[in-house]
Parts: structure tokens; C-alpha cells; sequence
């Protein structure tokens, strides 16, 4: 009888969770509560493009078409590309579209307690479904309202960290949105605006945008497009961040195996970690020649923007975005205006920054529109799901430390359930294919997992190593600076050679692309 797999998302993991379910004999079952495939990438801005050159984001399988000859593609051009795919692969007819999954719930085998607690599956011999267990999935039909319960022998959850449930700043009685005479919302809101709509809602309009990270700088963009100077829009920046340009050479500089010897990994052996400490300083310059290239770009220490943190710290938490083309040309010209400001709030007639010794002022900025791209609670939707108070504890993450995934991929205390696309990449793609591929391998007894208490113990070891990459923003998960190292610990676990490259030079020096894994 084959096993069903519920796929909670069809977005980028969630396609590639069923193609990969698909090819080991799985029934796949996916619940998607749009009324279409590609997630983030379903509905964004108008002017919003990849961020990583489109050789990262690509299925080792399935290439880019021809015809898209640009670097960075646009947001039509991917999702194109994702619905190609899915039809390629036949994956369509396997996703329940316009489902919203209300929880899922974890009905114990028969055999759960007497078989050996300490292993994943409940199986001495490291069976993944070894208790017999089930997941109960409760959905409820978008457009019907028609609540089912579906029964699954595994849950793969690709819920994404960035949709669906904003994060929006707290402020205090009478200086919140509420005492604003202007309308508030959430970039999720605006993003879901037809192209049109979108335009016409902030033509001849003061707009003030708060956040400095790839949406709210599409949405600065956008803002300047329509309005130029005479309505310029304001950014309301707490942390400034090391934003790239397109043309720096970042993937030769650092996703490239000897890029990766520079820095202490997690479980290397003594060799590598003495080449890492004789090697430091050669990180270190390199890092700072790119924060001096980028400060003398875009003038950041003539606008007050010049971050706190390092590069390589950015680099380490996934915090390196790619600023659109002609965006601080805007912030020159005036129809983009930078505040920096740790808190605000609001006035009637827009917004009031904090005071600040630098860049404080105590005049409201007036406008007619704040736009939060605040980013979302992408931990909220993660926990929420599970019915279970003690699973929601389990997968919970304080706001100073990841959740504890191993591989970045399974809870070691929840079982017959997988997290893929939740940990960040410098390509998120290129890393939900490989989580996805190493999983089915496991499902399919290629290779057993360690006991509870070794996935736990290595959970903590490459905390530890976080922690002293990027203590600042730890509690983002993230493999940016050891993607490398990364993919040849799964590659390890599938048995399969981690080295993908013919010749030493290209081994050391060339990026590594989801090709190399085909």
C-alpha cells in the first residue's frame, strides 16, 4: 500500500516535496490555501526581481528556459517559471488548492511506547515510521467552508517564514496607527493589490514605508517611480543593512568551498580548524574591502546608513539583500528620503520619530500612507499549526535561538513530520531541493538517523556555531555562510561524494549551483 504524505504549502518546497514524494512512490496529498502554486512568488510588487543570480535558483533537473536571459528575473518571469515546472512534473493534479489546514494532529502507533524511545521513528532499527503513527489533518475548503479530516503516515510542513502572518510593531495607547487620520497596512496587503491598484493607491501620495529589506525597498522604488520628487517617499529605518549591488562578484567572493575554509564550521576536525584560524584574516579583509566598496556606492556615510554590524555578520544571518538598480540614485535625487530612527510613533498627521542624538526629530512626518514591510511571524505560523500544546512547545524558538531542527529539517522529539524551507539560504530553492531529496532518501531507508539525543547534541553544536558567527541576529535560522558545508552533510548522510566539481581549482574556487547536485 503506498504512503500518503500530506504537504502542508505549494509554494517552492512544497512543489519540490511532491515531485520528490512522486519519484520514491508516495502519494503525495497537498494542501495549499491560494488558488495556485508558487507562494511568495504567487503575487508580489510590480518591480520586484530574484535577488540571487537566476544559475542559484533553478531545479538541478529543470533549467531555465532560454529565453530568460536576464540575470536577475523578474517576479512573472519565476513564477512562469514554477508553474512550468510543476506542469512538467504533473504535480498539479496532486494539490487541493483554496485549503487552509486548521491543525495537524499526531495519533500515536500501537506500538509507540513499547518500541525504543530514544530513535526518531520509535524503532530500534531507525524505521521513520516505525511507531505506526499517523497524522490527522483538519481542512477547511476556502470557497465551501467544508471541514475534512484527511489521515497521512507522514507531514512535510512548507509553510515559508515570509507570508501570511504579519509582524507589526506594538506601540503605546494613543500613539499607535489608530490615532493616524492617514491609512496603515501591512506590505503583504499592498503586494496583494493588482499591479494597477497598487499604483493608483499611492499616486500624488505622501508615503511613508517602514523597514530597509528587499520588500521595502521594491516598495520605496515603486513609490519613486510613480511620485518622483514631488511626492517622495519616506523610509523609516531602525537597523540599516550591508544591501549589495547586482554587479558585485558575491557568489566568486563567497559561495565557493575555499570561501568556507576561512571559517570555523561546525564539527570540523582539527586540520580544518587550524586552517580557519591561520586564514582568519584574510575573511576579515575581505569582508571589510566589500563593506568599503559598498559604503563608497552608495555614499552611506554621507546619509547616516552605514550599519553596526559587519558584512560577514550579514553575510552569516542571511541579512544581504540586492538593492534595486537606480535606488539610491533616487535617495540622491530626493524622491526617496531616509530617516533612521530606533523607535516612532505615530501622530494624526503621520508619523513622530524618536529622539535621537543623530537623526532624531520632534516635527511629525506628514503623510498619508504607512506601509509596514516589517516582515512576518513566520514562528507564530510555524507553531500554530500543531494541535498539540506540547508539539507547539517543541517547535516554539524564544526570540534568541533558532528552532531546533536537525539538519534543518526534523524535530528530533516530534516524529514522522519534516520541516522543509524554513531555514534560509542565500538561495532558498537551491537549499529546499536538497533538504527534500536527503528526506526521501531517509523515507526510503537509504540511511537511518542518529538516536534522539545525537540529532539534539548536533543541533546544539551547530547553534553554538551560530551563535559565534552572528550573535546579533541569531535567532534567525540560516546556513548562508556553510551552505557548502551544509549540502556535504547531507550528501554524506545519502552517501553520496560531496565533492561535485571536476579539478581541484574548480572545487576550490567555483561557486557551487544546483547543477553540481543533479
Amino acid at each position: 500500500m503506498e504512503r500518503k504524505v500530506g504537504i502542508i504549502g505549494a509554494g517552492i518546497s512544497g512543489l519540490l516535496a511532491c515531485k520528490y514524494a512522486l519519484a520514491k512512490g508516495y502519494q503525495p496529498l497537498v494542501f495549499e490555501s491560494r488558488n495556485t502554486i508558487g507562494g511568495v512568488w504567487t503575487k508580489t510588487l510590480e518591480t520586484t526581481k530574484l535577488q540571487t543570480p537566476k544559475s542559484f535558483f533553478q531545479f538541478s533537473d529543470f533549467p531555465w528556459p532560454s529565453f530568460v536571459d536576464t540575470l536577475y528575473p523578474s517576479q512573472t518571469q519565476v513564477f512562469d517559471y514554477l508553474q512550468s515546472y510543476a506542469k512538467h512534473f504533473d504535480l498539479l493534479k496532486h494539490i487541493r488548492f483554496n485549503t487552509n489546514v486548521l491543525n495537524i494532529k499526531y495519533h500515536k502507533g500501537p506500538s509507540h511506547e513499547e518500541n525504543n524511545p530514544s530513535n526518531w521513528g520509535g524503532d530500534h532499527n531507525g524505521d521513520p515510521f516505525g511507531n505506526k503513527g499517523k497524522w490527522i489533518i483538519t481542512t477547511q475548503h476556502l470557497l465551501t467552508q467544508t471541514v475534512e479530516v484527511t489521515q497521512v503516515d507522514f507531514v512535510i510542513l512548507c509553510l515559508g517564514r515570509f507570508s501570511d502572518v504579519a509582524n507589526i510593531p506594538e506601540f503605546p495607547i494613543d500613539q499607535g496607527p489608530e490615532v493616524f487620520e492617514g491609512k496603515v497596512m501591512h506590505s503583504i496587503e499592498y503586494s496583494n493589490l493588482e499591479n494597477e491598484k497598487a499604483r493608483d493607491l499611492i499616486k500624488g501620495k505622501r508615503v511613508t514605508v517602514v523597514g530597509f529589506k528587499k520588500t521595502a525597498l521594491d516598495i520605496a522604488m515603486q513609490c519613486a517611480t510613480v511620485n518622483g520628487v514631488k511626492y517622495p517617499c519616506t523610509m523609516i529605518c531602525r537597523t540599516p543593512h550591508w544591501n549589495v549591488y547586482q554587479s558585485i562578484p558575491w557568489a566568486n567572493m563567497f559561495l565557493n568551498r575555499f570561501s568556507e575554509l576561512l571559517i570555523h564550521k561546525p564539527g570540523d576536525g582539527p586540520l580544518l580548524n587550524f586552517l580557519a584560524t591561520l586564514l582568519s584574516p584574510l575573511r576579515w579583509g575581505i569582508g571589510k574591502y566589500v563593506e568599503n566598496d559598498i559604503k563608497k556606492k552608495h555614499s552611506l556615510k554621507k546619509i547616516g546608513m552605514v550599519p553596526n554590524h559587519s558584512f560577514l555578520q550579514a553575510m552569516n544571518s542571511c541579512l544581504v539583500v540586492t538593492t534595486p538598480e537606480g535606488f539610491y540614485d533616487n535617495v540622491d535625487k530626493g524622491s526617496i528620503i531616509l530617516k533612521r530612527s530606533p523607535t516612532f510613533t505615530f501622530h494624526k498627521e503621520g508619523v513622530l520619530l524618536c529622539d535621537d542624538s543623530d537623526y532624531g526629530t520632534n516635527k511629525p512626518i506628514k503623510n498619508d500612507l504607512v506601509i509596514f514591510a516589517t516582515g512576518f511571524k513566520g514562528d507564530q505560523k510555524l507553531r500554530d499549526i500543531f494541535a498539540s500544546p506540547n508539539f507547539q512547545k517543541c517547535i516554539s524558538s524564544s526570540c534568541n535561538e533558532t528552532t531546533p531542527l536537525y539538519r534543518e529539517c526534523i524535530h528530533p522529539r516530534i516524529p514522522q513530520l519534516a520541516v522543509i524551507g524554513f531555514s534560509e539560504s542565500f538561495a532558498n530553492l537551491f537549499a529546499s531541493e536538497i533538504r527534500c531529496r536527503w528526506l526521501f532518501e531517509l523515507l526510503d531507508g537509504k540511511f537511518k538517523l542518529p538516536n534522539i539525543q545525537e540529532m539534539e547534541k548536533d543541533v546544539l553544536i551547530w547553534k553554538k556555531s551560530m551563535k559565534t558567527f552572528s550573535p546579533k541576529y541569531y535567532g534567525r535560522p540560516c546556513i548562508g555562510a556553510l551552505h557548502i558545508w551544509y549540502n556535504d552533510r547531507l550528501c554524506e548522510d545519502m552517501g553520496l561524494n560531496p565533492k561535485r566539481k571536476k579539478g581541484i581549482w574548480a572545487e576550490l574556487f567555483e561557486p557551487y549551483t544546483p547543477t553540481d547536485y543533479a
